[in-house]
């Protein structure tokens, strides 16, 4: 009897456990309106369309920390989810999943090969789709809630023929921050040249000067031991993206900041943008990203990873389990 009582007491901790556990390790339930869809594209873009309505693909895997803040601080806010029900047919997608998928070409593949295709790097990453299955918005990573707010009044608005979406961020998602940029003593002097060619590969980080999450970055990410060895492997340089100042781009085009930024389509501050020693860009982060992932990117170019391996996710999962195998803590959101 003592030893059954004993299983019994284990076996309902467990199930009083689970949730904060699953949370834990960034799973979540998708919320009941999601649509349940038979993954016809074309046909869930003309019932968007009919219903007056958008269609939202969210990709997304198991144990993402980025994926779980998406569903629990923005999805949970109820202004941001009445919102997207309203505007929206929202369509969940694994990064590696087995479901077929027909996409707007009329081409059957699996989840995992359409996300392949449109070169999904990060989750979570959203694809707003407009009434002709073109994309009218892209966010390649976690956009924080009154980001992404204005993210779907945007789309929703229909405002993206009118206005690039970074000026529109600019108006619309104010935010606490310093309000100055953060100087770095690995930073290119200006006037920019990002044209030269000097054997290391380039960086180029677009930040703005009202921005919490680049004042974040270079309080804490920068400061990282990890990051800061990591930092000397490339040369380094900083656009404000609002601002008129000349500079030279990778290809050798003349430009400015702030026009060579809405060239770039930078949608979320901080990016980061990797040029090789030929000015081809070769990866990029835009999204809220914790020092682990940030120290990842950056090995991820560095070491010319990128060339053997060009799904960075797996790229991450391989590099977190080889550091759990000798013993280290990995923490994905510290």
């Amino acid at each position: 009897m003592r030893a059954f009582l004993k299983y019994l007491y284990g076996f309902l901790l467990i199930l009083w456990m689970a949730p904060a556990l699953s949370q834990a390790m960034g799973e979540y339930e998708m919320p009941a309106w999601f649509k349940e869809s038979f993954l016809d594209l074309r046909e869930d873009v003309e019932e968007a369309a009919k219903a007056g309505r958008r269609l939202l693909l969210y990709f997304h895997q198991d144990g993402c920390p980025y994926c779980a803040r998406l569903l629990r601080e923005n999805f949970g806010d109820r202004t941001i989810a009445e919102t997207t029900r309203k505007h929206f047919d929202v369509i969940a997608l694994n990064l590696w999943g087995d479901r077929e998928v027909t996409d707007l070409a009329g081409r059957t593949l699996s989840e995992k090969a359409f996300a392949r295709a449109l070169r999904v790097q990060f989750t979570p990453t959203l694809v707003f789709l407009d009434e002709k299955g073109e994309v009218a918005l892209r966010l390649n990573g976690y956009l924080p809630p009154h980001q992404f707010a204005a993210a779907l009044d945007y789309v929703a608005r229909r405002l993206e023929k009118k206005q690039a979406f970074t000026d529109y961020l600019l108006t619309h998602a104010r935010e606490a921050a310093s309000g100055k940029l953060h100087e770095e003593p690995w930073l290119m002097p200006l006037p920019l040249d990002l044209s030269r060619r000097e054997g290391k590969p380039l960086l180029v980080l677009f930040e703005q000067k009202v921005c919490a999450a680049c004042d974040e970055l270079h309080r804490e990410g920068f400061k990282r031991p990890e990051v800061v060895e990591l930092l000397q492997k490339f040369r380094i340089a900083r656009l404000d993206i609002a601002a008129p100042d000349a500079l030279t781009t990778p290809a050798g085009k003349k430009s400015t900041m702030r026009n060579w930024a809405r060239e770039m389509k930078i949608v979320y501050t901080p990016t980061l943008a990797f040029f090789d020693g030929s000015g081809k860009e070769i990866f990029r982060v835009e999204g809220y990203l914790r020092p682990f992932h940030l120290a990842s990117s950056l090995a991820y170019v560095a070491s010319g990873a990128y060339r053997e391996q060009p799904e960075f996710q797996r790229y991450l999962e391989a590099r977190a389990r080889e550091r759990r195998a000798r013993g280290e803590k990995v923490e994905l959101l510290q």
